[in-house]
């Protein structure tokens, strides 16, 4: 077989993301077989003529992707199954469906977690959330964007419902949900009054979780979620409204 061969790249900073894909499509045709350990970082460095840190962050990234793995002391191999642990999103906002099955999947975890956040949470726990809140006023005042407030509101939340679990999946989406989020605290997004809307929708879900009441946390979060999506011009349809 012959070696796949690099174009001529214009732009230097992407040589890891082209030599990431032409391993990868190596690993996934089967031209590297699962479990087999890839060339060293020399060898690759020399066959793609790159240096050798364009090689590592090149694996870096099929590490992240699920389809190398490293040992200790003799390289990097290909995954025995690929992707095995890695969870993607698909198309998310970029598609009307991809974006429907974000907020159905917010739904899901968020109001379970705002539900638990209500009966569980601690004072100091308590004192995080209503910090984000704090950071979105006064990203409100200035103008600014808030989305980064409004990602650690989410998460402190998911932290504060006492499973370990709820917190650390939502702090692994944050990214994919922050996406979501962007959009109602971009400049048109706040002239619309749109991060207006959200702020005060979080500060409800922050009242209601202190308050210890749980069915109110519940409405809260819903209310938020479903607002959300239809400042996206995305509806979503609740179990209740399913059945009609």
């Amino acid at each position: 077989m012959t070696p796949d061969r690099l174009p001529r790249i214009l732009r230097p900073h992407r040589l890891s993301e082209e030599v990431g894909a032409v391993l990868d499509r190596r690993i996934r045709s089967g031209a590297f077989a699962p479990g087999e350990r890839l060339p060293t970082e020399a060898r690759l460095s020399e066959e793609f003529e790159v240096s050798r840190a364009v090689v590592r962050e090149a694996i870096a990234r099929l590490k992240a992707e699920g389809l190398v793995e490293s040992r200790q002391g003799a390289g990097a191999f290909v995954a025995r199954r690929l992707g095995a642990g890695i969870f993607r999103m698909g198309p998310g906002l970029a598609e009307a469906d991809g974006a429907l099955d974000i907020f159905e999947l917010r739904l899901i975890v968020e109001v379970a977690a705002a539900e638990r956040a209500a009966l569980r949470r601690t004072p100091e726990q308590l004192e995080v959330i209503a910090s984000a809140l704090a950071r979105m006023d006064v990203a409100l005042d200035r103008g600014e964007d808030g989305a980064t407030a409004d990602d650690d509101f989410h998460c402190a939340i998911a932290a504060a419902s006492g499973n370990p679990l709820i917190g650390r999946f939502v702090a692994f989406v944050s990214q994919e949900f922050s996406a979501s989020r962007a959009p109602t605290w971009s400049a048109e997004g706040v002239s619309r009054g749109l991060a207006r809307a959200a702020r005060d929708e979080h500060r409800a879900l922050f009242e209601a979780i202190a308050a210890g009441d749980v069915e109110a946390a519940r409405q809260a979060a819903q209310r938020h979620l479903l607002s959300a999506a239809g400042r996206l011009g995305v509806v979503v349809p609740t179990p209740h409204a399913a059945r009609g």
